[in-house]
């Protein structure tokens, strides 16, 4: 949830680009890989930035979200590039009344056709968050770590309980900052329907999901930084385990009783230890 006074759409832009470039600093986006959009549901004004307009079939009705703006990056972009030209790499989208339909703004030296095929499930879960807490605001990344996406390969740490007992176990900012635990979403067809639909469920009760064989999607409603804060807590987890796996696991991590008298202290609930 955003308080006033608003973010202005230079602000969001921002935004935008410094959590492409640091996604790109932390090696989760290789080329065009990975995709981010925001959903701000105060006025903003696109015409001065974005003066190109065409008419955009939403990929599900959400009439909630009717006036709603939605900056996207677009299909093929690089994350890294936003930063220095945040107008050729994404697009700018406002919820039409009745929520079918949207007005697409992009500018003239747009680089991109259309907006990124992941844009459904963006959209899918913006909506779902929205009706679920009334926030004004939500952020969504989707990118690739290494460490993460690999792991989800593994078919042990392809079970939620395995993966989360083992990633959370390495440190005790991990616990703290992802306490529901990090869910994981069996392999679906990127950009598909059923990936859609089945993101939306898994991202009701977690803030980060692995797709399996696919990469990772975290959400925030407090900035687009503290998406990109949930992958690196979760990627820098993923890296431990899997260094612990090359040094053929020498190491245990913190114990259960570690982990509770962490929580404890802190006041936090988790279920996994």
């Amino acid at each position: 949830m955003q308080n006033p006074p608003f973010p202005a759409l230079r602000e969001l832009l921002e935004m935008m680009g410094e959590a492409g470039r640091y996604l790109a600093e932390i090696g989760t986006c290789e080329g065009a890989a990975g995709n981010l959009s925001v959903c701000a549901r105060w006025p903003v004004e696109p015409r001065e930035s974005f003066p190109l307009v065409s008419e955009f079939t939403l990929p599900q009705a959400v009439p909630d979200l009717e006036n709603a703006t939605l900056l996207v990056s677009g299909s093929g972009m690089r994350l890294r590039e936003i930063k220095n030209d945040p107008l050729a790499n994404l697009a700018c989208i406002v919820v039409k009344p009745g929520g079918q339909s949207a007005q697409l703004y992009t500018s003239k030296g747009s680089r991109f056709s259309r907006v990124t095929s992941e844009f459904n499930s963006h959209l899918a879960v913006h909506y779902d968050q929205v009706l679920a807490s009334g926030t004004n605001f939500h952020a969504i990344v989707h990118v690739q770590p290494v460490h993460l996406t690999f792991l989800s390969h593994i078919p042990r740490y392809q079970d939620e309980t395995y993966l989360n007992t083992h990633l959370l176990r390495w440190q005790p900012e991990t616990i703290l900052n992802l306490p529901e635990g990090i869910g994981f979403m069996p392999f679906q067809v990127p950009g598909s329907t059923e990936l859609m639909t089945a993101n939306v469920v898994w991202a009701r009760n977690h803030r980060l999901v692995v797709w399996a064989k696919h990469g990772v999607m975290a959400r925030s409603d407090q900035s687009l930084m503290h998406a990109v804060d949930l992958v690196e807590y979760a990627e820098t987890a993923a890296r431990y385990e899997y260094l612990n796996l090359c040094a053929g696991e020498p190491a245990s991590g913190l114990s259960r009783d570690e982990i509770r008298a962490i929580c404890r202290a802190n006041n936090v609930q988790q279920s996994f230890f």
